[in-house]
């Protein structure tokens, strides 16, 4: 499996074509909603460790790999400040097969937010 990870300030753009052999891509991007704990919100701040969030991104595609093979992966992350209706993170799987692309794509996102040191920090409210 290949993968390609990405963790960077800048805004985020659609992803590239699957490898050749790949009958399925499932890609998922998280927008940033106008809305956190029920009140108005315009940015949420994203922060860091680089090295260990590259690290456990990887470890943890390799762990689901074994259960859902996947040709290719692609996570990018962003941090910072990151508007509404931006993209927090685009994850990309491409498989020979849907079933495995999207079972890959699920288990990564519900492992994402546990296993790797990427940390919502706050809410940007609304300015009055």
């Amino acid at each position: 499996m290949e993968i390609e990870i990405l963790i960077t300030s800048q805004p985020l753009v659609p992803s590239k074509t699957a490898p050749e052999g790949c009958g399925a891509v499932v890609e998922f991007a998280g927008i940033v909603r106008g809305e956190e704990d029920g009140g108005a919100i315009s940015a949420l701040e994203y922060q860091t460790y680089q090295p260990m969030a590259e690290r456990e991104i990887e470890r943890l595609a390799r762990e689901i790999d074994g259960e859902h093979p996947c040709a290719f992966v692609r996570v990018h992350h962003r941090i910072g400040i990151v508007p509404v209706g931006e993209t927090a993170i685009v994850l990309q799987a491409a498989a020979r097969h849907r079933g495995a692309a999207f079972a890959f794509a699920s288990a990564f996102m519900d492992r994402l937010k546990q296993d790797v040191p990427i940390w919502k920090i706050r809410a940007i409210p609304v300015a009055p």
